[in-house]
């Protein structure tokens, strides 16, 4: 199906949201006040990544509590973390009787601040730049949760009822890879269970194109560890006598591709699904930055075809030995390396993990110690355009935005989409409306506002659709 085809049948209105939630939330005192709780929300340092930090995380948790509670959703609360985590937050409005169950999930840790001479205003100080909320978390990803409370709001205060049934979950470690989701779901399954997932935490390609992200890359941590002797050698009394596992393990990595930038590691393609002709024509007119890189990757493939449909093995870093003119002349004992595989629809990283533990151990020579180690994995993710919730996102962008939404993978990789997907069994739909240059994870990370505003609007409308 074209393009074209696809859009249009994805995008056919069925159905207007009640003119009242709409009303409510174009009014501007609304927006000084939204405004004014979401700078509240962000001057909590909830970094996730520091043990300093857990008081403003537990903080965060709380008033997030509260602020679910002040909106008229039932049962708020702040429930701890497994294994000593970071409390996630949920509360639900369940008044509607056979329509649809929507999860609404977002996270409130951040990234840490880094160094504040980058940052043109405080990091934890909302600040209004134009047309521009400037503070960590502004985009990623307190703004854009604070999208779908809002949305909340507006049909609560005027309808005093939600058009379909709704949970919202908030979490407290994503910026740290979820290290304990798999346990807070065997916990909390029950409680979660949904007909389909709303995630905005992704971004738009520019202003004023909207898009639904239907596919994710997976991802494969690998730790490699090479050893030799017991303790560094003179390297002019063994050089040249004895291997050395800097060198061994420089000659690993680069031979994990070939000259043209293919996977040598075998097995590597066997399960990579294939993509049939008019998608990858569709996902080709996306975007045109193919110039802009060098044209080094896999054969065959566009440079944005092989950010978002192959396979990718990525060397992330090298440690061993010595560099400056103060250095020891030694042979290092030990050298190490971590690998970042980002995975595609069929592959499992339980077995692409074995794969190249099995390519490493065999190439690398005797006289060394290998250990390579899977330090972690989540899958690819592909959620049918078609399905439902998806049709009725794509209605909703078309309804708020004027245009339709480009329909769109992802080279990147969120875990939790992996775990909702697949562990309850539902489509999430990830409708995002950050923007490329909001400085995500960097200094002066910001927030457009028209964004913010336009993006209240199309969850409302997406309420309403989803709710027929």
């Amino acid at each position: 199906m074209s393009q074209e085809l696809l859009v249009t049948t994805l995008t056919e209105n069925r159905t207007q949201p009640a003119a009242q939630p709409l009303s409510y939330a174009r009014q501007s005192t609304q927006h000084c006040r939204w405004l004014a709780e979401l700078g509240q929300l962000l001057a909590f340092p909830s970094v996730s990544a520091l043990p300093e930090q857990r008081q403003d995380l537990a903080a965060a948790a709380d008033w997030l509590a509260r602020h679910l509670a002040s909106l008229g959703l039932h049962d708020p609360r702040v429930l701890p973390g497994p294994c000593g985590g970071a409390p996630s937050v949920y509360a639900d409005w369940l008044g509607a009787p056979g329509r649809p169950t929507l999860l609404c999930y977002g996270h409130y840790d951040v990234q840490p601040a880094g160094p504040r001479g980058e940052w043109a205003s405080p990091p934890f100080r909302a600040t209004r730049q134009g047309h521009h909320l400037v503070a960590r978390g502004a985009s990623d990803d307190k703004g854009q949760l604070f999208i779908h409370l809002k949305a909340i709001e507006s049909y609560l205060a005027t309808d005093g009822r939600l058009p379909l049934n709704i949970k919202v979950w908030l979490e407290g470690e994503e910026e740290l890879g979820s290290p304990n989701l798999v346990a807070f779901l065997d916990r909390e399954a029950m409680r979660l269970r949904a007909d389909a997932v709303l995630v905005s935490d992704t971004e738009m390609p520019a202003p004023h194109q909207p898009s639904i992200v239907y596919g994710l890359r997976g991802q494969l941590a690998l730790d490699i560890d090479v050893q030799s002797a017991r303790h560094d050698l003179h390297s002019g009394r063994y050089g040249g006598a004895v291997l050395n596992p800097l060198q061994v393990l420089c000659e690993l990595v680069a031979g994990l591709h070939d000259s043209r930038g293919r996977i040598t590691v075998s097995g590597m393609y066997t399960r990579v699904r294939t993509v049939e002709a008019d998608e990858r024509q569709r996902l080709r007119r996306q975007r045109r930055f193919d110039q802009d890189l060098t044209g080094w990757g896999e054969p065959g493939y566009s440079a944005f075809e092989r950010t978002i449909i192959r396979p990718a093995l990525i060397v992330q870093g090298i440690a061993g030995g010595n560099t400056g003119s103060a250095s020891p002349a030694v042979i290092p004992r030990r050298a190490q390396a971590r690998l970042s595989v980002r995975l595609v629809p069929d592959q499992e990283p339980a077995e692409i993990g074995r794969l190249l533990v099995r390519h490493l151990t065999a190439a690398a020579p005797r006289a060394v110690r290998l250990q390579a180690t899977v330090a972690g994995g989540s899958r690819p993710v592909l959620v049918s355009p078609r399905h439902p919730a998806m049709r009725a996102a794509a209605r909703a962008v078309r309804a708020a935005w004027g245009v339709p939404p480009v329909l769109t993978r992802s080279g990147g990789t969120i875990p939790i989409v992996d775990q909702l997907h697949r562990r309850l069994g539902v489509p999430v739909v990830l409708m995002g409306f950050g923007l490329p240059g909001d400085n995500i994870h960097a200094a002066n990370e910001r927030l457009s506002l028209p964004h913010f505003f336009r993006g209240i609007e199309t969850i409302v409308r997406f309420f309403a659709e989803y709710a027929t």
